[in-house]
């Protein structure tokens, strides 16, 4: 007998990963960040299915809310190029078919030579707190600034130099683009800032 939470189990599963699938496989950017955004939606109803509600919206608050929507505003804000792009991308396959080679290696290498660790099966067996002693949100606290502090940490660091990145090429020197100058601003003299002009009558400017 089908239950409800099958249902909506595979529901979102499908969605979640049609969502990823579409992200790798559209053309438009824009459109790969809406479907991202699908994807992380489909995702968090898969957390709170699992009980798991901290992460479900925490998904939806920091990486729909924030992270999608700064994916989205700086692909539109980078003004690419997608003909120059077509272009030479005959250029570059063989590159690419290269890299990809490589990478499809080592997954079926890293597959192949894969198996549990000792202490895997351990972990796994440990009964989550119970909800009188440990919400959720305290598990979840208590593991990451525990056992993980310096994993998340590290995280920490690689979203810093991606927002870095994102700042560096959303503000780089282009040719033909007005950009303010505050220093040229505050240097102008009152008689620099307009002009009066005697406009005769029946004439115009």
């Amino acid at each position: 007998m089908i239950t409800l939470p099958a249902i909506a189990f595979y529901l979102f599963a499908s969605v979640t990963v049609l969502s990823g699938v579409l992200v790798i496989t559209s053309r438009n950017p824009v459109h790969s960040v809406l479907w991202l955004i699908l994807a992380f939606f489909s995702a968090a109803g898969l957390f709170v299915l699992m009980g798991a509600e901290f992460l479900a919206m925490l998904l939806v608050i920091v990486y729909v809310g924030a992270v999608a929507v700064l994916f989205l505003f700086v692909v539109m804000m980078l003004d690419i190029d997608f003909s120059a792009l077509r272009a030479s991308y005959t250029e570059y396959l063989p590159i690419g078919l290269t890299i990809t080679l490589a990478l499809l290696v080592e997954v079926i290498t890293l597959v192949s030579a894969w198996k549990f660790g000792p202490q895997v099966v351990s972990n796994v067996a440990n009964k989550t707190p119970d909800v009188g002693v440990m919400d959720n949100t305290q598990a979840l606290g208590n593991l990451i600034y525990t056992d993980y502090i310096f994993i998340f940490q590290g995280a920490g660091m690689v979203l810093l130099v991606a927002m870095i990145g994102a700042i560096v090429l959303t503000h780089r020197t282009r040719s033909g683009v007005k950009r303010q100058n505050i220093s040229a601003q505050n240097a102008r003299h009152g008689d620099e800032a307009f002009e009066i002009v005697d406009v005769k009558s029946g004439e115009g400017i």
